[in-house]
């Protein structure tokens, strides 16, 4: 069914929540670049998928302009960090989320909205639309530099006091030549300099694991696709969106896909959602 007609559908109709399955747990991220544009299309998604825990970034909406409504006639609840035109997160889940906090503790005074932390069914999820960073060299650069660090100090601090974590988003990084369709263009460039993979890298050093990769070790999966030249349909994209998880959640992992059919769709996002499957 299309989507469209599905959201049709819901707006007059309050969805039964499912109950959770005993022995599992669905968790997804999706850099939707525009909820307004994308709404109909999430909806579906929760509808065909029934995640207990999604991710959303780019929102590009004012906290008081946050569609609330509209996910609770699906079964969700919602936490957001709203910003105009640009960035945003948002945690939407069946259960209800416990302590909640925005941004990053080491830059208090950012004005971007990019991280949000909440505790869900005894899991600590920390949402995340990292720094683009524009070019290196750039001060755009030099920004990403800062904010990662910020990054990796919060999440020493969230481990610290939480055994089952898990870090996911839009990471704006392709860690690994693999991750990338064409590593010699993409050589030292944005999103796959050796600065951004030493980052990367230091975030699974303080104890993560990178979900693809601890189930698909060799395969070469991306989610995000440029607008620009079918690249889509080329299958020419980067992996930049993950799932990390702490050493007691990734031993947990069952499951881990990217939904590249949702990348087809009429007025797609570029990137694809990415979900996982936690016994």
């Amino acid at each position: 069914m299309n989507c469209i007609h599905i959201w049709g559908f819901c707006k007059g109709l309050s969805l039964p929540v499912e109950p959770h399955h005993p022995n599992a747990m669905k968790i997804a991220t999706w850099n939707v670049n525009s909820l307004n544009v994308r709404l109909p299309q999430v909806s579906n998604w929760l509808i065909e998928h029934r995640p207990d825990i999604l991710c959303l970034q780019e929102l590009k909406l004012e906290q008081d302009k946050f569609p609330l409504a509209a996910f609770e006639l699906l079964g969700y609840r919602a936490v957001w960090s709203g910003q105009k035109t640009y960035n945003g997160v948002a945690i939407l889940s069946r259960s209800e989320a416990a302590d909640v906090h925005t941004g990053l503790p080491d830059l208090p005074d950012d004005p971007q909205r990019r991280v949000i932390a909440a505790t869900i069914d005894g899991v600590r999820v920390i949402n995340v639309y990292c720094v683009n960073g524009e070019a290196v060299g750039s001060e755009k650069f030099a920004y990403k530099e800062q904010w990662f660090a910020a990054l990796n100090r919060l999440v020493a601090q969230e481990l610290a006091q939480h055994d089952e974590l898990v870090l996911l988003g839009d990471f704006n990084i392709a860690p690994a030549d693999r991750d990338v369709y064409d590593p010699e263009k993409w050589h030292e460039k944005i999103h796959c300099s050796s600065a951004e993979r030493q980052w990367f890298a230091e975030l699974l050093q303080l104890g993560l694991g990178d979900g693809l990769r601890h189930l698909h070790p060799e395969a070469q999966m991306f989610t995000w696709w440029d607008y620009r030249m079918n690249m889509f349909r080329r299958k020419l994209g980067l992996r930049i969106d993950h799932i990390l998880c702490s050493p007691a959640l990734l031993a947990r992992l069952q499951q881990l896909e990217v939904d590249t059919a949702t990348r087809a769709l009429e007025r797609p996002s570029d990137h694809a959602p990415v979900w996982a499957v936690f016994a």
